[in-house]
């Protein structure tokens, strides 16, 4: 089992920034995917960015430019810097680890609400 806890989401304006942070416990294998997705209202949740555990990013192309990724392994940490945010970018944001070696899983935060408006 692994579990995922979130934190720093929030209301901020247009152009504004935050900073999100999870953290993973548990069952944490060492070859590893983690980052963030979000779901907007009425929409499919979506990739935002995620990290392997080797140091490889992907970001949505909706983000690159103004959001970063970054994890510390030691610490089983992935934060989230969001910067130049738009209204666009409100949903809820969730925290994911994926096990990569066989078989692989998944598992999820429980979100953590980012809204951008003025």
């Amino acid at each position: 089992q692994v579990q995922l806890v979130e934190s720093g989401g929030g209301l901020v304006q247009p152009g504004g920034s935050l900073r999100l942070s999870c953290a993973v416990s548990g069952n944490i294998f060492s070859i590893n995917l983690m980052g963030w997705y979000r779901q907007a209202p009425g929409k499919q949740r979506e990739l935002v960015a995620t990290m392997s555990s080797g140091g490889g990013t992907n970001y949505a192309d909706s983000v690159k430019g103004r959001f970063i990724i970054s994890r510390d392994n030691a610490k089983n940490t992935v934060d989230l810097q969001m910067n130049s945010l738009k209204p666009e970018d409100t949903a809820v944001y969730y925290c994911y680890y994926g096990k990569m070696s066989f078989p692989p899983s998944a598992s999820w935060g429980q979100g953590t609400q980012v809204t951008v408006s003025s």
